[in-house]
């Protein structure tokens, strides 16, 4: 009985919890690629950004804390974690914009829209 149990612990539980909740691989990037729209002004600006650093696009500071990819055998899709400011360091945005939900977490403000593009 304590073989069987031993077995049950050792062997059935850890295949059962890697079936049911697989693992999930993001490969770090260093850039962060990201568009965004200045809506007075009609235009659209695509924006490069290290990782870690703080880039001034208008009346907006962006700075990028990480930037993830998706696991190769996935579908492609990229994870940023951005931390938007205005010129007088009012914050208006800070969490994760997944590229391939532009909609799901997005920067809600009158006078811009920041998207993802991707990392590099």
């Amino acid at each position: 009985m304590k073989n069987i149990l031993k077995l049950f612990c050792l062997v059935i539980v850890p295949l059962f919890l890697f079936a049911v909740c697989p693992a999930f691989a993001y490969i770090e990037k260093e850039t962060a690629v990201i568009r965004v729209m200045d809506k007075p002004a009609g235009k659209t600006q695509v924006v490069s950004v290290q990782v870690g650093e703080v880039v001034h696009y208008n009346g907006l500071n962006i700075a990028v804390r990480n930037c993830k990819e998706s696991d190769p055998f996935e579908a492609e899709n990229f994870f940023v974690f951005l931390e938007i400011y205005t010129k007088t360091d009012k914050r208006i945005f800070s969490g994760w914009m997944n590229r391939n939900e532009p909609g799901q977490n997005p920067l809600q403000d009158d006078t811009y829209d920041v998207w993802i593009e991707k990392c590099e």
